[in-house]
């Protein structure tokens, strides 16, 4: 796997908080990342291997929702963190680059 990670309209954008507050669940949200990238991999060999349609399918759902709930945690997180911060600091840039980032996330 390249270690080289493509870098979207991330690269440019601002944050809105300096991240100088500790994310609780780093250590938890990197473990189901990798899980969720294990997952995937043994998708892609049952999709090389010619396994059933159905199999497949139903394998991709358990990768999304895995994905979706990984995505539940950073939110909580930075809620429960960033936008407290950005709420008692005036920050109404965070608020909105929150509410963009909501949008995406449950598109």
């Amino acid at each position: 796997m390249s270690e080289h990670h493509e870098h979207s309209e991330h690269e440019h954008h601002e944050h809105c908080h300096s991240h100088t507050h500790h994310h609780e669940n780093t250590k938890a949200v990197i473990n189901r990342m990798n899980r969720a990238i294990g997952h995937m991999e043994s998708v892609k060999k049952m999709v090389e291997d010619g396994r059933d349609c159905s199999e497949v399918l139903i394998q991709i759902a358990a990768v999304r929702s895995a994905i979706n709930n990984i995505g539940k945690i950073i939110l909580e997180d930075h809620i429960k963190h960033c936008v407290v911060d950005a709420v008692q600091t005036g920050d109404e840039k965070c608020l909105q680059d929150l509410e963009d980032a909501i949008n995406k996330f449950i598109k």
